[in-house]
C-alpha cells in the first residue's frame, strides 16, 4: 500500500494496517508479515509493532531494490 503524500500523517496507513490485522486475526492468523521497499514506512511499521526479520535486495529488475521483511504477532 502507498499513501498519497497529501494524506500522510493523518492516520490512513495505520488505519489500513489495523483493518488488515483485524481481518487476519478474524481468520485465525496468529502473525502477519510484510515486505517493505519504502524505507520511509519503517517508523510506522515499527510503531505498529512490526519487527525486522530479514534485509534482502531484489535484483530481478536490473537495479537492486533494498527490501525489509517485517513480522508482527497478533
Amino acid at each position: 500500500m502507498y499513501t498519497h503524500p497529501s494524506f500522510i500523517r493523518r492516520g490512513v496507513g495505520r488505519l489500513i494496517l489495523t483493518l488488515c490485522e483485524d481481518a487476519a486475526r478474524g481468520e485465525g492468523f496468529t502473525s502477519v508479515e510484510l515486505m517493505t521497499a519504502t524505507m520511509a514506512g519503517k517508523p510506522l511499521y515499527r510503531a505498529c509493532g512490526f519487527e525486522a526479520v530479514e534485509e534482502v535486495v531484489d535484483n530481478r529488475g536490473g537495479a537492486g531494490v533494498p527490501l525489509l521483511r517485517m513480522r508482527k504477532a497478533l
